[in-house]
């Protein structure tokens, strides 16, 4: 009887994962079968189809799309890897207007998405190099700035750079960091600190009338590296004006030709750009240097805002160094998360 019961029980089509696999494969057969018996498949969504061409052209094209008006170029680029959301989206509207149009039309977008974007899904970071740095929006209105210095420090970066530091809180800053950097210089609202000797400390002009930018030479184990630190003016959007962003434009193009006059062959650029790799605006420096998130990170490595990343506006550029590894550290009393990278120093300039 038992041996009766347990075959009576297999013909019954089984249990767990065969099981419901099977039930899988029957419901996909009875839609693939409504589909088949539906001649409308191929008139029906066809504003589904329109969108989704829509929505692959602005991805090809977003270079083009003009800033004369609210610089609606750059805030498209800011948030372009956002976009995807919306593939998932049409795809399931075509689904349920169950239209063959619609369905083909959706590749074209996911397409260009991963053509894209698709390179920043995989992980890059490898293993070794010389040198670790960290840069890091403080937020002049933390209230926690020890905490913030010790979070940071306990990354354990050879060179640290801070933006938006208060007049109020570099003593604080400078009291927490002292035991684990022996160097470092404020200038402005930036500042940078380091294991290694500085040398060759200024500020760095970039069209604001006051120093949210610096450059340094730290005398690393593997030669001279030239560290620029930099706080770009901040971008709003505004319904009257669109996405304002003259003056970080400005300072962008002011801050490309200081990198592009430095003597030193090794440069690292640290700070917050207020805006991603892929804005136009910022050319006159990415034209030059590497990101290292997307030469050797994981994902998108969004900062911004902390408690919900939703771009990468706080950079690691390089040039004449090699990009090793990228990451984000966790949140700290910021309203940004700090980011880091580990280069090696052996690779020279172009």
């Amino acid at each position: 009887m038992a041996q009766q019961a347990y075959v009576t029980e297999t013909a019954g089509g089984g249990s767990g994962p065969e099981r419901r696999g099977s039930r899988l494969r029957h419901v996909a057969a009875r839609v693939a079968d409504g589909w088949r018996g539906d001649p409308r498949i191929w008139r029906r969504g066809l504003i589904v189809a329109v969108l989704a061409v829509l929505l692959a052209g602005v991805m090809v094209v977003h270079a083009h799309i003009p800033n004369s008006v609210g610089n609606l170029g750059s805030l498209t680029e800011t948030f372009l890897p956002w976009l995807g959301l919306f593939v998932p989206v049409l795809l399931l509207l075509a689904l349920v207007r169950r239209s063959a149009v619609a369905l083909i039309a959706v590749l074209l977008p996911a397409v260009v998405w991963l053509n894209v974007f698709g390179g920043l899904l995989t992980d890059k970071a490898g293993s070794g190099g010389d040198l670790t740095v960290v840069t890091h929006n403080v937020n002049a209105e933390n209230a926690d700035p020890s905490g913030t210095a010790r979070d940071v420090a306990a990354s354990g970066a050879d060179v640290v750079a801070l933006e938006e530091l208060s007049d109020a809180a570099v003593p604080t800053y400078e009291a927490a960091l002292a035991s684990t950097y022996a160097y470092h210089a404020v200038q402005g609202t930036v500042g940078v600190w380091s294991r290694y000797p500085l040398s060759d400390v200024r500020p760095v002009d970039i069209k604001l009338g006051w120093i949210r930018a610096m450059r340094a030479t730290v005398s690393t184990p593997g030669g001279e590296l030239a560290v620029y630190v930099a706080h770009l003016p901040s971008v709003r959007v505004k319904l009257e004006a669109g996405f304002t962003a003259r003056q970080r434009d400005t300072s962008a193009d002011a801050l490309g030709e200081a990198i592009a006059d430095e003597k030193v062959s090794r440069v690292v650029l640290l700070g917050d750009l207020n805006g991603t790799m892929n804005d136009r605006a910022l050319k006159a420096v990415t034209a030059q240097m590497r990101s290292t998130q997307g030469a050797a990170g994981s994902g998108f490595g969004f900062s911004w805002p902390a408690s919900f990343p939703m771009a990468r506006i706080d950079q690691i550029m390089v040039k004449g160094v090699e990009p090793v590894s990228s990451w984000t550290l966790p949140q700290t009393g910021s309203d940004h998360l700090p980011v880091a990278a580990r280069v090696r120093m052996e690779t020279s300039a172009p």
